[in-house]
Formats: structure tokens, C-alpha cells, sequence
């Protein structure tokens, strides 16, 4: 597709959104039936204002007047029509490609920062289908489809005279110079411009999610100057990109009305030494107009075109780094063991490695304590157990099978996981321990809002299970939000739970429920692992494994580990004792 045209690029080897477009490819010859359509009765305002000049007037015939006007009239609802159609068209085309790349853009954007890191604006895929979606359903794309019936309208003008065909035509040329320009001065500035927005729109972000800490500390002076900063940058980018389309786009109105009237003067001058009549005059000045419309539509339309180009672009290359999934032959649900296999690890999109070499195997029924100090790697390996992070090297297993053998969807059913930091989400209490399944199970939601002895405090909630737990949970106490995502962790009895500091907000009712819990998932014969600080987290499990700087210390049964780990005097003591705390366990 020709850029000057205002329409998409096309990549190299075709990408899932060239694939869309493609489907839609019905759709797009049907635009441009209508717009050669539209282009053929767009000639009508000019013959009648021809035959009107050098019929009627000469004539005087009314009746001739009434007729011509009658069909105009009739040819202009038709093309009133055909440009409804044609605009539904484009719209249809926006939403089908929405539909197609939707839930694409929805599994890329969640699974990007397990894969990059946090890096970037977590929306920005979805802003960019929005931007495409918008820019195919608005009059910018119809310039492609009206490009190839300029040379008609200069063939006419043309025909009328070759002096007013070729001032047409040099207007024409200088307007598509024009546009050629607009996107080579708006390219860099706009790109700019872009990269800036997310970084100020992250820090924004950011600072409202920290925004306690921020107040609390005195911080929020200095993220402020931060922001505004990142702010200043994006205000002078979006500057200069405005001040250049802008500038161009006055400068092509200023050339289009000087065209106009120099068709004008250019067929009075014909008139006066009687090479053309005054209908040809009128008749020129509309043609040269409607000729260089496309042009006009592009440039107008070029802020569009060069934001859902960019959005085209970061799409294309995301959705090729992150391939759709193909869903793996569905296995027997895991019933016997856990195998990690000489696992190592890095953080998406870090280099650095956190976790060496680290193995060890668990049978059903069995409960493991993960200890060590701050910065071992306990949470780093818990992800992995759970299929957050993929290993670099290394397998961890289930019942035999990799976990990269599972799609995420049903292995999540198998699975059951408390991260350190419980955010739970929008809705209710009940979806959130359903995880929001689109048929729960009552009766299991009570079931495992028991087993981690929540149900009193829930059902004594405003609304029980259909009280709200608002934005990020934030309706709910520290402690109510962490038994409540227990809760979660433990519906539907998956064969692996993995809880990371389990009871960092639970008071001495909690610890005892959280070991009950554990208690309860080893003798369903499934395997539970604590990740811990507080001895008390670890009282119910019969294993433990040592961490320290990434690699395992020791691993065995708890007594004896403990024993040995505590007879050591120079291996920092892993387990921290840290204060009971009563904030919000019931």
C-alpha cells in the first residue's frame, strides 16, 4: 500500500495483522467499487454546473433547468449513499479486525512482562489495536481508494484545455510533494513523541500505585519534579509533530485555494480569447478540486495515519516475538510427584541468573519448607514451580511431564498459588476464590474458604461472598485479602499449592488455620510448598529445603535439616523471627 496514500504498511513476511486484513480482503474491494462509484458521480456538480452555463443560460429553457436539476439532485442521494455504505464498510472492517486480534492482544499483553520484565506501558498493545482500529474505520483509508481516480479528473480538466489541465496537474504534484514531506519531518518527531508518552504514562502509574509511600516519606516532591520532567519531554515531542503537520497542512490549503482560483483565472483568460466557454471555467475549477481531494484527505488525516503506523508496527513485531500457543495433548491430571530437575532461572528480561542448579523431588502427600535469607532466590524459585518464570536450564515436573506440556489454562487447574505480594481482583468474594470461573462451584468455593477457616469471616462481611473487594482488594484488611486469596489458592484441591510467606499478615488464629490448611492438602494426598520467615508457616510441612545466594544449602526432612542448619553457626540463620502481628486476620 503507498504510504503517500495515508494507508498501512505492509511488513515483509505477512503477520498476524496483515492475515487480518487479508480476511477482509471482500470487504476492501466492495470500498473500492463504491469509491470508483462515488469518484464517477463526484462529476456530477461539475457537469451540471457546464451544462447550466453553456445550456441553460444561452437557452434560457426552464424546463431544461428543472430536468438537470432533478437529476443531479438524484445523483447526489446516490452518492450520499454510496459514502454511507462505504464509511459502514470501514467501520465493519475495524471491528472485524478487532475481533480477529482482541483476545490475541489480551494473551500478549499478560504474558509480556513473564517474558520482558515490567518494562514499558503494560496497555500499550491494546492502545495500539485501538489506534489501528480507529484509523481503518475513519476517512483516512477512503484517500487510497479515491488516489487512482486523480488522473481521470486531470484528463478531463485536460480536455476542457490543455492549460487548465496542466495547471491542475502541477497543483497536484506540489500537494503529493507536500505529503511526501509531512511524513518525512513527522516521522522522527512523532516516534519520539511516543516513547516519551509511555515513560511519563509509567511513571504516573507507578507513582499511584506508591502513592502511600510517596506521601508518607516525602518522596512525592521529588517524583513530581520526575514526572514533570517526562511530561516537558512529551509536551515539546508532541510540539514539534503538531507544529509540522500543522504547518504543512495550512500551507497545502493555502496552495489548494490558489490552485482553484488560478484554474479560475487560467479559464478566464481562455474566455476572453474564446478558447473555452464560462460552464468550462466553473466546470475546471470544481474537477482541479476534487482531483487533488485525496491529497487533502491524506494530510488531514496524517496524525492518524503516522500514530496507527508506529501502532502497526510495535503490534506486528510483538505478536511475531510472542506466537499464538497451540494447545498441547491434554494429560491425566498430576497425582504423584514433583520433580525439579537442576533448575536455573533469571527474571524476565534480566540477565542476571538467581536461581543455580537447584533440585530436588517431592512424592504426593508431602509438605516442603523453602527457608533462607532475604535474596536467596526462595520467590524466584516458586514461580518456576508454579510456570510463572521458564527455567534457562533445568525441567520441573509434574507426574513426569514438563510444565511447558501443559497449556496454562489447565495446568492452572492443577495448581494453586499464593504470590508474596496479594492483590486480589475486581469483584467479588466469591469470584475472587472461584478465580472467577464463569460457572463456579458453590459448594467448592464454601469448601475451600473452610478448609483455610475464612468462612466465618466472610460470611460476616457486609454481603458475604457477594461483598465487593473493590479496586486491588483494597475494600478488604491486609489479612482478610491474604485468607482470601488462601482461599483461592485452595479451590478445586489442586495437586500443587505453593504459597510464598503464606502468613506475612496473619495474627495466631491465622497461623493455626494456615497449618490446618497445609495439614489438610497432605492428607488429600496433594503437595503443598511454604515458602517462610516465621517458623510457624513450616510447622505442618515434613520437608525443608535451604536456600542462600541462589543455590541449595541443604534438603531433607525437616528435623534433621533444621537440626543441622541450626548447629551450624556459620550459615546465617535462615529463618527470621519476626513479631506476631493482629492485623486483620478475621
Amino acid at each position: 500500500m503507498a504510504s503517500h496514500g495515508g494507508t498501512l504498511p505492509r511488513t515483509s513476511n505477512r503477520s498476524e495483522l496483515s492475515a487480518a486484513l487479508a480476511a477482509c480482503r471482500g470487504a476492501f474491494v466492495g470500498t473500492a467499487l463504491l469509491s470508483g462509484m462515488s469518484n464517477i458521480l463526484m462529476l456530477s456538480g461539475a457537469m451540471f454546473m457546464l451544462e447550466v452555463y453553456d445550456r441553460v443560460l444561452p437557452s434560457r429553457s426552464t424546463p431544461t433547468l428543472v430536468g438537470l436539476t432533478i437529476l443531479v439532485a438524484g445523483l447526489f442521494a446516490a452518492l450520499g449513499l454510496i459514502d454511507a455504505i462505504r464509511g459502514r464498510i470501514l467501520g465493519r472492517i475495524g471491528g472485524s479486525l478487532d475481533e480477529a486480534l482482541s483476545g490475541r492482544v489480551y494473551d500478549t499483553m499478560v504474558r509480556l512482562p513473564l517474558r520482558a520484565g515490567n518494562r514499558g506501558e503494560g496497555n500499550q498493545p491494546l492502545r495500539d489495536l485501538d489506534s489501528i482500529r480507529s484509523y481503518l474505520s475513519s476517512l483516512g483509508p477512503v484517500a487510497l481508494f479515491d488516489l487512482p481516480w486523480i488522473p481521470l479528473y486531470l484528463a478531463i480538466c485536460f480536455i476542457f484545455h490543455p492549460l487548465i489541465g496542466l495547471t491542475a496537474f502541477v497543483g497536484a504534484v506540489v500537494l503529493i510533494a507536500l505529503t511526501l514531506l509531512t511524513e518525512s519531518l513527522t516521522q522522527a518527531p512523532a516516534k519520539a513523541a511516543m516513547e516519551s508518552s509511555v515513560a511519563r504514562n509509567s511513571l504516573a502509574e507507578a507513582s499511584r500505585r506508591n502513592a502511600e509511600a510517596l506521601i508518607a516519606m516525602g518522596m512525592f516532591g521529588r517524583m513530581a519534579e520526575r514526572w514533570g520532567k517526562a511530561n516537558s519531554d512529551y509536551m515539546s515531542n508532541q510540539q514539534r509533530t503538531s507544529d509540522v503537520g500543522g504547518g504543512l497542512s495550512a500551507i497545502s490549503k493555502v496552495l489548494r485555494m490558489m490552485l482553484q482560483s488560478g484554474v479560475l483565472a487560467v479559464g478566464a483568460y481562455l474566455v476572453i480569447n474564446q478558447q473555452a466557454t464560462a460552464g468550462i471555467i466553473i466546470a475546471g475549477s470544481i474537477l482541479s478540486a476534487r482531483a487533488l481531494a485525496p491529497v487533502d484527505l491524506a494530510i488531514a488525516h496524517w496524525k492518524g495515519f503516522v500514530a496507527a503506523r508506529q501502532s502497526w508496527q510495535r503490534l506486528s513485531k510483538l505478536l511475531e516475538a510472542m506466537p499464538a500457543q497451540a494447545p498441547p495433548m491434554a494429560l491425566h491430571p498430576p497425582s504423584h510427584r514433583l520433580t525439579v530437575e537442576s533448575v536455573s532461572a533469571a527474571p524476565p528480561g534480566v540477565n542476571k541468573v538467581l536461581l543455580h542448579d537447584v533440585a530436588f523431588k517431592l512424592e504426593a502427600g508431602q509438605g516442603l519448607g523453602i527457608i533462607g535469607p532475604s535474596g536467596s532466590g526462595k520467590s524466584s524459585l516458586v514461580r518456576l514451580l508454579v510456570g510463572v518464570w521458564q527455567p534457562l536450564r533445568g525441567k520441573v515436573r509434574l507426574d513426569g511431564a514438563a510444565l511447558d506440556q501443559w497449556s496454562a489454562d489447565v495446568l492452572g487447574r492443577h495448581i494453586g498459588y499464593l504470590p508474596q505480594d496479594v492483590e486480589l481482583l475486581t469483584g467479588t468474594v466469591a469470584q475472587n476464590i472461584a478465580r472467577f470461573e464463569s460457572e463456579p462451584d458453590r459448594d467448592a468455593v464454601i469448601a475451600a474458604a473452610k478448609a483455610v477457616d475464612v468462612h466465618d469471616m466472610i460470611v460476616g462481611l457486609p454481603q458475604g461472598y457477594d461483598t465487593p473487594v473493590g479496586e486491588y482488594g483494597t475494600s478488604l484488611s491486609a489479612g482478610q485479602a491474604q485468607r482470601v486469596a488462601l482461599a483461592r489458592a485452595v479451590y478445586r484441591d489442586p495437586f500443587l499449592i505453593v504459597l510464598d510467606e503464606p502468613n506475612s499478615h496473619l495474627d495466631a488464629d491465622g497461623d493455626a488455620a494456615l497449618t490446618r490448611a497445609i495439614l489438610g492438602v497432605r492428607e488429600r494426598r496433594g503437595i503443598v510448598i511454604v515458602v517462610a520467615h516465621r517458623p510457624s508457616a513450616i510447622a505442618g510441612v515434613d520437608q525443608i529445603l535451604v536456600m542462600k545466594d541462589g543455590r541449595t544449602q541443604a534438603f531433607g526432612p525437616k528435623d534433621e535439616v533444621l537440626s543441622k542448619v541450626l548447629q551450624r553457626p556459620a550459615v546465617p540463620q535462615p529463618l527470621k523471627i519476626v513479631p506476631e502481628s493482629g492485623s486483620g486476620g478475621a
